[in-house]
């Protein structure tokens, strides 16, 4: 038996007016995604443990099987694993976006979606300019970078509050630097790469968050037996899985944004199928557009996956399979960030029985099966 993991990152979302009171996966032509509810299981699966921050961390956590109130200890050593580095027990990471600001206020978290070539020659700047034997910067994709600095300039257990840039667009971003013990020696970095970096349209200045510390998690792969690989442009889902045993692989044209080759991701997926049991292929895109507030790329993002991915592993896969579609979280164009509400999933392949639900969406989830231990969801995937 083989095993597809389709993660569609914040693909799940609310009402929205201008689509007469329908979500976009209400809207989208998704031929091949009604399929799979229409002949599978569908329902809702809590990713978001209460009391937790809603992200793809902590979301990705629970859909892999981790239970984040036992093994979450913060994004950036999830991020640092994708770049193969582990951070020692006195190194704190941090996720470093290369936002831009214009007259006090965040522009963009993405610094338009900067390449990555660009940004990592930045980065280096900063490194050569604000790097010392306890201050280390790091590349990483398009704006997505890392920080890891000692732990005498930010004591564990945190009381540090950094807000996530993708959170406070077009918002004064002075209200919103990081607050707490630790938090001067990062708002001075901060306000030093503005200086560095000053005179450039985008990508004007670093922004820490997410911090976090060293991390390990017992293997995917040894709990159920199998082999598995993982497709993701991300960083934090490309360390997650190899954090869960899972191979990295490196497939070309995937960006993590509107222009990704969905295709490529697909087409490497079932590759990867001849040596391994599971594939995790995960696609940014739709959380992209949401953070955006951009309902058309919303849509159109869903129907890439839906043709390109979700269609092109039916007409190709041949040996016996099942498939799990699941968006990590709600990303609604209404708020431009991530809520906790349980999103949509649905189970199809080889020994699912068929259910009574025809749609792939929220509205039609509802009247599903629901997982309120999502790390659950994936046993119900994998069983015999």
């Amino acid at each position: 038996m083989k095993y597809i993991m389709v993660v569609g990152d914040g693909m799940a979302d609310y009402p929205i007016d201008e689509l007469d009171g329908k979500t976009p996966l209400e809207v989208s032509n998704k031929p091949n995604m009604d399929r799979l509810a229409g002949e599978g299981i569908v329902g809702l699966v809590k990713t978001i443990p209460d009391g937790m921050p809603a992200g793809s961390d902590v979301a990705n956590l629970t859909l892999l099987g981790y239970d984040p109130k036992r093994y979450y200890k913060g994004r950036a050593s999830l991020e640092a694993a994708s770049m193969g580095i582990t951070l020692k027990d006195d190194e704190i990471g941090m996720r470093c976006n290369l936002v831009t600001v214009r007259n006090g206020r965040m522009v963009d978290f993405s610094s338009g979606h900067i390449k990555t070539e660009e940004a990592a020659k930045i980065i280096k700047l900063i490194d050569e300019k604000l790097g010392s034997n306890k201050i280390k910067f790091y590349p990483g994709v398009s704006y997505r970078h890392l920080l890891i600095i000692h732990s005498s300039f930010l004591p564990h257990p945190f009381s540090l509050i950094a807000t996530p840039p993708h959170n406070i667009t077009g918002e004064k971003y002075a209200d919103y630097l990081p607050k707490g013990e630790g938090s001067q020696i990062l708002i001075e970095l901060m306000e030093k790469s503005f200086e560095i970096l000053k005179g450039r349209e985008n990508g004007n200045m670093v922004w820490f968050w997410g911090e976090g510390t060293s991390t390990t998690l017992p293997k995917l792969t040894d709990r159920f037996k199998i082999k598995g690989s993982a497709i993701s442009a991300v960083d934090l889902v490309k360390g997650l899985a190899i954090l869960a045993g899972l191979k990295s692989l490196d497939v070309p044209g995937i960006t993590g944004y509107y222009d990704t080759d969905y295709n490529a991701k697909a087409r490497y997926g079932i590759s990867s199928l001849k040596d391994n049991d599971l594939v995790f292929i995960h696609i940014e895109a739709p959380d992209e557009a949401g953070h955006n507030k951009d309902v058309k790329n919303k849509i159109k993002a869903i129907e890439e996956i839906d043709k390109k991915i979700i269609g092109y592993i039916l007409e190709n896969q041949k040996k016996e399979f099942r498939i799990l579609l699941v968006s990590d979280h709600f990303t609604p164009i209404s708020l431009g960030m991530h809520t906790n509400d349980p999103p949509p999933f649905v189970i199809w392949g080889k020994g699912i029985e068929k259910g009574d639900i025809s749609c792939y969406n929220e509205n039609c989830a509802r009247d599903g099966v629901f997982f309120e231990d999502g790390t659950k969801l994936i046993e119900e995937f994998i069983k015999c």
